[in-house]
């Protein structure tokens, strides 16, 4: 039974999804700014590294699954709660925001989410983007990544384990979204070959029926930091000015 964390400060909203997830037999975790929502997975994490007695179940209730945010909140919103999340977990993040301007997805995106819902929203779609979201995602999200098993993917330095969603470059660990690593296994199926910034949202949304290729270039420009910022001397990523982007053969 997943958990799921639902951060708005509209109680009406965070009512309405509460009950459709118990519907789906889902755990629900309600908090009503981003600020309570960082302190209760910090407690919850100091609960849970913290040894129970030899011979007993540990009494701390596992963190979320996934994460639903909204994006302007008081005290903390959204975006900074969602880069907070990140540093620590790859649990999908799913924004909410009554803002559809194109500036807000990017900084959405850039911030590291894996998808988002314009309100108002249709409870199927969120419902359909949840599952989506879960069936991508390994257990052990606050674990760490864990060494590639035999369903893997490998493009010179790069190892993509299919089973755990972890990524691997030169034998180093990289931390990605489910997001990111669909990108990541679009780009080297097979390397060399340019994929489209179309092509590239498609693979990371494929539940989308009208991806938003422009958000690509920010999926891309946040892996890539990624990278460098374990191997300084990285380019296998190169862009192809006016048609994508392709990982280069090894």
């Amino acid at each position: 039974m997943a958990r799921i964390a639902v951060v708005d400060d509209e109680k009406n909203i965070r009512e309405v999804i509460r009950i459709a997830l118990e519907k789906e037999f889902y755990q629900v975790e309600e908090y009503g700014d981003g600020l309570a929502a960082w302190e209760a997975l910090q407690r919850t994490l100091a609960a849970g590294a913290a040894a129970p007695p030899a011979g007993t179940v540990p009494a701390a209730d596992p963190p979320p699954d996934l994460f639903i945010l909204d994006i302007t909140m008081p005290r903390m919103d959204g975006i900074e709660l969602c880069k907070k999340i990140r540093r620590i977990s790859a649990a999908p993040v799913i924004f909410l925001s009554s803002r559809d301007e194109e500036i807000d997805k990017v900084l959405g995106l850039e911030s590291g989410a894996d998808d988002y819902v314009c309100k108002p929203f249709s409870l199927r779609e969120l419902l359909a983007r949840i599952r989506a979201g879960l069936r991508r995602t390994a257990a052990g999200h606050f674990a760490g990544p864990g060494p590639p098993e035999s369903a893997a993917k490998s493009a010179g330095g790069l190892l993509l384990d299919e089973q755990r969603i972890t990524v691997l470059w030169k034998e180093k660990a990289l931390d990605c979204t489910v997001t990111e690593f669909r990108i990541l296994q679009t780009l080297v199926s097979p390397p060399g070959i340019i994929k489209t910034r179309e092509q590239i949202m498609a693979a990371a949304f494929p539940e989308d029926i009208y991806p938003n290729d422009r958000a690509a270039d920010s999926h891309i420009k946040r892996i890539r930091k990624k990278f460098l910022e374990l191997d300084g001397d990285f380019s296998s990523l190169e862009a192809v000015y006016g048609l994508g982007y392709k990982w280069k053969e090894p």
